[in-house]
């Protein structure tokens, strides 16, 4: 359990660094609508406490990613996780969900698909993976409000460079995300900087199912 708990900080504090980073700059803000519909995208629905999240999830493009994700939700290992983190607020921000590596949840790491790759952003509504290194993300996940160029893939940048992985947008719900970023939060939960950015009361996923 201790070295559970090890990774997942670390794989927080990674993603933590990575944020404020974006949120210091304030031209990033303005929000995107997203990539258009494709025939591949595969809609999952999240039944939460606050309210249903339905997401495009995008096969064609992030084919590693989206296996993943959907493996996650075909195998029911979502189902009583919940949105635990929020950062930033309603118009700009994120929130993180997920298996919190919980050794019965996770599947093995897989591959990085970063942005470069993909051709997507951190616009608006975008689901991107939660990760340490690249080639670490498992089973957690967060959703991003306004536009984070930051976390996309920045080749030319010194040191760890390879963003992190998009494979999804939400389609309906947003609304509801908007409502968990903006949940009273802990003053006293989370290590360092990630103090203060942890729910007070974690949003349940009661389910995370394909839709027809």
């Amino acid at each position: 359990m201790e070295g559970v708990l090890i990774r997942l900080g670390a794989m927080i504090r990674c993603l933590a660094l990575l944020v404020v980073a974006c949120l210091s700059l304030a031209s990033a803000g303005a929000q995107s609508p997203g990539p258009a519909a494709s025939p591949a995208d595969v809609r999952v629905a999240l039944e939460t406490g606050a309210g249903r999240i339905v997401i495009a999830v995008h096969g064609d493009k992030a084919p590693v990613t989206a296996a993943n994700f959907l493996r996650y939700v075909d195998q029911k290992r979502l189902d009583g996780t919940a949105f635990y983190r929020g950062v930033g607020s309603a118009d700009y921000g994120f929130v993180q969900g997920g298996a919190q590596n919980d050794p019965k949840r996770i599947l093995p790491p897989i591959r990085h698909e970063p942005t470069t790759q993909t051709g997507f952003t951190h616009d608006d509504g975008a689901l991107s993976m939660a990760r340490y290194a690249p080639g670490s993300a498992t089973g957690d996940f967060f959703v991003v409000l306004g536009k984070m160029p930051g976390m996309d893939a920045h080749p030319d940048a010194a040191g760890d460079n390879q963003g992190f992985a998009v494979f999804a947008h939400v389609v309906e719900g947003l609304d509801v995300v908007k409502a968990i970023v903006a949940a009273p939060r802990s003053p006293t939960a989370g290590e360092g900087v990630m103090k203060g950015q942890m729910l007070a009361q974690p949003v349940k996923i009661l389910t995370a199912r394909r839709l027809p």
